[in-house]
């Protein structure tokens, strides 16, 4: 089996690694360039981005060929999900895959601008993490034929979210401001799955930003700050260390 995941703060990670298999990670097979592959099952797990799916998610799916008995595919999220798992379905089709199962679970978000880290901190006990995964891992280990569907009304809601975030990425970065506590330890360019981050007297963004918050997020000294984050508190999944995302993401 093999598990292909993207992930910034380490939930999706995290969810991959429970379900197991051979984990490839997205960002890094656009890297090498690896499009071809086959296995009994293939699956995706992956953050929900404004109600639909990350964009190199998506040019990693178009690019590639997958064959395999029984397609799977996992989406987190941190408060709406939106329509989410349907823009990826509508993107396997486009590279022949049909999903035998598609769910999603309920995580902690991290995007700066939109949410209180430490409220969202605050609620992870409530959410029942741990035993949602363990039924996730449990279906997809018996090959469960399952396919989470949304009602009309959520559908047409998450349409323009959808449409305005995928618009508003590239230059977005400018709203991130770098801290004269910097320390040039280069962490936030080697979490960035794009490239899009070089050091010179400080971190510089090149505009080709999807907007994942791993920079900011992971930080050592917290001097990445968004113009309008809600809370300086920061979010890593407990369970994931910083090397793994390091090692997930580093295009350098």
């Amino acid at each position: 089996m093999k598990t292909f995941y993207f992930t910034a703060t380490g939930n999706s990670l995290h969810v991959a690694k429970k379900i197991g298999g051979e984990l490839l990670s997205i960002p890094r097979m656009l890297k090498e360039k690896r499009f071809e592959f086959e296995d009994e099952a293939v699956g995706f797990v992956y953050p929900c981005y404004g109600f639909g799916l990350p964009r190199l998610v998506e040019e990693f799916i178009l690019k590639s060929e997958f064959k395999a008995d029984y397609f799977f595919a996992i989406m987190t999220y941190g408060n709406m999900s939106g329509n989410g798992l349907h823009y990826l379905e509508k993107t396997a089709a486009k590279a022949g895959v049909k999903f035998n199962y598609a769910n999603e679970i309920l995580m902690t978000d991290n995007c700066l601008h939109v949410f209180d880290m430490k409220k969202q901190l605050e609620k992870e006990d409530g959410k029942n993490i741990e035993p949602n995964i363990r039924l996730i891992e449990s279906d997809v280990k018996i090959r469960k034929n399952y396919i989470k569907r949304k009602s009309l009304l959520i559908n047409l809601l998450s349409k323009p979210v959808n449409f305005y975030v995928k618009r508003m990425v590239d230059d977005i970065d400018k709203n991130f401001i770098v801290g004269d506590n910097c320390t040039k330890c280069a962490v936030c360019s080697k979490v960035c799955p794009k490239n899009n981050i070089v050091i010179k007297e400080k971190p510089r963004y090149l505009h080709k930003c999807d907007y994942c918050m791993a920079c900011a997020q992971l930080c050592p000294a917290n001097a990445i700050r968004h113009k309008k984050e809600k809370n300086p508190a920061r979010f890593k999944n407990c369970n994931i260390t910083l090397n793994e995302i390091i090692a997930a993401n580093n295009q350098l």
